[in-house]
């Protein structure tokens, strides 16, 4: 598949999975392609009701937390299902600890 059918498929499984919680401003965050494993490793990134504060700039609220949520989301390249879903935490990135 491409770049393209793998964030798709990433973003509404995203969707689908949080249905309930009223998710909103969904979006693709980062992208990976691992060709050894032939696995997408998927950022989405997205705000619940709950979610507060930041910016683009810096995108945490008044107490440190981020304002959105990140998932990653890994997916097989040959037959595009999902493997696993994992918080991406966007301090990680900021220290430069990435996952």
């Amino acid at each position: 598949m491409d770049v393209k059918e793998a964030a798709s498929i990433a973003k509404e499984y995203i969707i689908n999975l949080f249905d309930e919680e009223c998710i909103r401003d969904v979006g693709l965050e980062e992208v990976k392609f691992d060709s050894d494993t032939r696995m997408w490793d998927i950022t989405i990134g997205f705000a619940r009701p709950w979610d507060k504060g930041g910016t683009r700039e810096y995108p945490f609220d008044a107490d440190g937390n981020p304002a959105r949520s990140y998932k990653q989301v890994h997916i097989h390249d040959e037959n595009g299902r999902v493997e696993w879903l994992k918080d991406r935490f966007l301090v990680d990135y900021v220290l430069g600890n990435q996952m």
